[in-house]
Formats: C-alpha cells, sequence, structure tokens
C-alpha cells in the first residue's frame, strides 16, 4: 500500500460511475459495505476499477480463508470447466463430488460412520440439515440462539435472532422454531462470574422444555459455535458441553453451524473441536470452495440416510466446478498449514486489540478465537451502551484509506475481521495501523 494510493480520493471516477448505475439497476436490499467496486483479487488484496489496493479484512465475510484467486484453486476450476461445467448430479453423477464427501466424512469431527450432502449455500445447508433431523427423529420442533445468524431463507430467518435488517417485514414465520438464551459473558450482569452465566441458562433451557415445548418435541438444537453476525460471541467449553449433554439425555439432535467459523479460520478446521464435543450434523459453506457456490451437510450415517431418495438434492447442487474448488482448498490448507497461520493471525491481532483498548475507551471488548476475531465499540465502559454510530464511522474510515472490513452484533456496533489466513505479515501490519488510525480519528 502506497502513500499515493491512500490519498487518492476514494470512490474513483470508475467506481463511483458503477454505483449510480448499481443504484438504478440492483434494488437496494442487496447491502454494500463500501461503494467501491473490484476489478482484481489476489491473496489479501483487492484492486478497485480505479487501481485502488486494499487490504482486505473481512475475506468475503469469511469466504476466502485461502485467499482471494489461489492459485492452486484457479488451476483446478479451470480443469473443471473446461472438461464439465455441470451435468447435474441428480442425472449423471461425477466423480469429485464422491471424493470431496469421502473427506469431508473424515475431517468432521465425531467417531463414527459419516456421510456428507452438497448443496448451494449456507441458508440451504441450514435448510437440509433441519429436513434431515425432522426425518430422522420424527420430531418437528427446532431450537436456535438468541443473536444467531442461520441465513436469509423462511426456515434460516426464523432460526435467526436479529430483527432488522433481516426478517423486518418478512413475516409470519417458520412454525415450531424457538430461541434459547446464549452466553454473552461481557454482557453480563455485574458480578455475575462465566461459571454462573453457563450454569444459569442451562437451567433455563431445563425449565424451557417444562414451560415452553416438551424436549420430546424437539428434533435438533442448532448452534454456532462462536456467534458470526451476532458479534463473534465465544462460548465457555463448559456450555457447549452442556448444550451436547442437554441433546444426549433428550435425544435432540446437535447441529453445528460451520458455515462462518469453519475451514481453519480458528485455528481449527472446525471451531467445534475447540470445545471437546462433536455434533450430529455439521453445516458448512463460505470458505468451502474460496468463492464458488457450495455448501455441505455432513452427519451421522444413519441420519443422513434418512431421507428417501429424491427428497434431498437440487439441480445445481455440489456442481462438479465447486467440488474441484473445495478439494483444492483442502490441500492448500494443509500445504500451507494455514490452520496454524489462522492461531498465529489471531494472536497478533488480539495483542494489537488489546494494546489499542489501553489508549481508546471507545474498545469495550476484545474477544475471538483464532483468526475470527472483533472489538466492541461502547460509548462508555461503565454502560456499555453501544457505539453504533462510531463504529460506521471507523468502517467508512478504513475503506477510504485502503482497508475494508465489517461490522457485527445485534446493535451493529462490533468489529468483526475476517482476514485470508494467506495474509502477509507487513498486510497485516499496514491493515492494523490503518485500522488504529481510523479509531484514533474518534478522539479528535
Amino acid at each position: 500500500m502506497t502513500t499515493t494510493q491512500t490519498e487518492k480520493m476514494l470512490p474513483g471516477k470508475l467506481s463511483s460511475a458503477l454505483h449510480v448505475r448499481r443504484q438504478a439497476a440492483v434494488p437496494r436490499g442487496p447491502y454494500n459495505v463500501s461503494p467501491l467496486y473490484v476489478k482484481k483479487a489476489e491473496g489479501a488484496i483487492l484492486t478497485d476499477v480505479d487501481g485502488n489496493e486494499l487490504i482486505d479484512f473481512a475475506g468475503g465475510i469469511g469466504m476466502q480463508n485461502v485467499g482471494h484467486c489461489h492459485p492452486k484453486v484457479v488451476k483446478a476450476v479451470q480443469e473443471q470447466a473446461s472438461s464439465c461445467m455441470h451435468s447435474c448430479f441428480h442425472v449423471m453423477p461425477y466423480e469429485n463430488y464422491i471424493e470431496l464427501a469421502e473427506k469431508l466424512n473424515e475431517l468432521v469431527p465425531g467417531d463414527w460412520e459419516k456421510k456428507t450432502l452438497f448443496i448451494n449455500s449456507g441458508a440451504e445447508a441450514v435448510e437440509n440439515a433441519v429436513k434431515i433431523a425432522r426425518k430422522a427423529t420424527g420430531r418437528s420442533g427446532i431450537l436456535s440462539f438468541q443473536r444467531g445468524y442461520h441465513g436469509r431463507t423462511l426456515m434460516t430467518m426464523s432460526l435467526t435472532s436479529k430483527v432488522k435488517p433481516y426478517k423486518h417485514g418478512f413475516g409470519p414465520f417458520a412454525t415450531d422454531t424457538y430461541k434459547l438464551p446464549y452466553p454473552y459473558y461481557y454482557r453480563a450482569s455485574l458480578g455475575t462470574t462465566p461459571d454462573e452465566v453457563d450454569a444459569s441458562i442451562l437451567q433455563q433451557i431445563e425449565q424451557f422444555f417444562i414451560e415452553e415445548v416438551a424436549a420430546s418435541d424437539i428434533a435438533a438444537i442448532v448452534m454456532e459455535p462462536v456467534q458470526g453476525e451476532g458479534g463473534f460471541v465465544v462460548p465457555s467449553r463448559t456450555f457447549v458441553q452442556g448444550i451436547r449433554d442437554i441433546c444426549d439425555k433428550y435425544g435432540i439432535l446437535f447441529i453445528a453451524d460451520e458455515i462462518q467459523t469453519g475451514f481453519g479460520r480458528t485455528g481449527k478446521m472446525f471451531a467445534i473441536e475447540h470445545f471437546g464435543v462433536a455434533a450430529d450434523l455439521v453445516t458448512m459453506s463460505k470458505s468451502i470452495a474460496a468463492g464458488m457456490p457450495l455448501s455441505a451437510v455432513t452427519g451421522r450415517a444413519e441420519l443422513m440416510d434418512a431421507p428417501e431418495s429424491g427428497q434431498l438434492g437440487g439441480t445445481f447442487a455440489g456442481s462438479p466446478v465447486s467440488c474441484a474448488a473445495a478439494l483444492a482448498v483442502l490441500e492448500v490448507l494443509e500445504e500451507e498449514k494455514l490452520l496454524a497461520r489462522a492461531a498465529v493471525i489471531g494472536e497478533r491481532m488480539h495483542a494489537a486489540f488489546t494494546e489499542m483498548a489501553t489508549t481508546y475507551d471507545i474498545i469495550g471488548d476484545v474477544r475471538g478465537l483464532g483468526a475470527m476475531t472483533a472489538i466492541e465499540l461502547v460509548e462508555n465502559r461503565a454502560t456499555k451502551q453501544p457505539a453504533t454510530a462510531a463504529t460506521a464511522r471507523i468502517l467508512e474510515r478504513c475503506w477510504k484509506n485502503g482497508l475494508l472490513a465489517v461490522s457485527a452484533g445485534i446493535n451493529g456496533n462490533v468489529l468483526r475481521f475476517l482476514p485470508p489466513l494467506v495474509i502477509a505479515d507487513e498486510q497485516l501490519t499496514a491493515g492494523l495501523n490503518i485500522l488504529t488510525t481510523a479509531i484514533a480519528a474518534e478522539y479528535r
């Protein structure tokens, strides 16, 4: 990142012209973090149509763990596209669907036989996990958590907690879906320990089965091992194990939503590995194929086989091009030791944020797991009032000075960071410097 580049007025002429066209041709529903339009992406650098380079701390919201346009992934896509773009797995299947399923069956935690289904998006993965759970258990109830995010379809909106912008005006929602509390240690009552928070919530769940819905009517509990859109809230090992115990006690299936946390992001292949439990079903997408549309559900073989032939799938589900990309992603993660790299990136970012917090009291909390890190911004550390407006200003200063990042949290006051795991040390340092300057501007 050169001084000349960061001094350019952003957005430039070409991005500005494209934004005018976008507003005329595309509905306002799809949100844009910035009015900049990408022309080229490589590793952890995005170049816009005006030639401005930006360091990527968003990674397509966790989609680019192996980096943009990794040569091995690009080559795999090109070779597959020149051979067979898509025959539809239901019409004439192909080997790389099976090969990828075999690899995920080995990688997903759980000491039991597994099978894998491929579909297109994260929301589709959650939808299909719910279908499988209901079919396998003969029950209809699905539990999710406060602040959880699972997608924009009817079912996944119903499981999602944040009303605006995701749910407002789109009801009525799917029936037999219920919300459970999820630990948020930073915002717990003053003097309450994490252990007390966990014990209280686990007891509330037991009470829920008495007061609201019988446990015998619940098919599954869907949980993000680390909440993504909810603000990168990390539960304790005790809490996650407590949920697993509740599932085992009542014959409820545990669905781990690893769509944002998977494929090395937290320093493990899957975040659930940090908590010493295995899920019955695991949903995956985002970084599974480095930007190609693909998602998956991997689970216990007997559960995956519960739906009958023809009850799962889709025309574009598990395309050979996307499967080729995903197989290349798995090779890159191993060859370049990106799980270990994620831990190093996370340590560096956490240390930098902790240091920033000693200077800037707008930073109320620093948290995360591996290279899935966040800082929560507050107006006042005593009251913990969310600094929502300041968060938006900081993000705008970031992209105007060459750093792309995104927000999260129910109140939009959390800066979340998902840089590609291939980011170079000097790029990471430069990005952190831009962020520091953007936060410091709040004090002028």
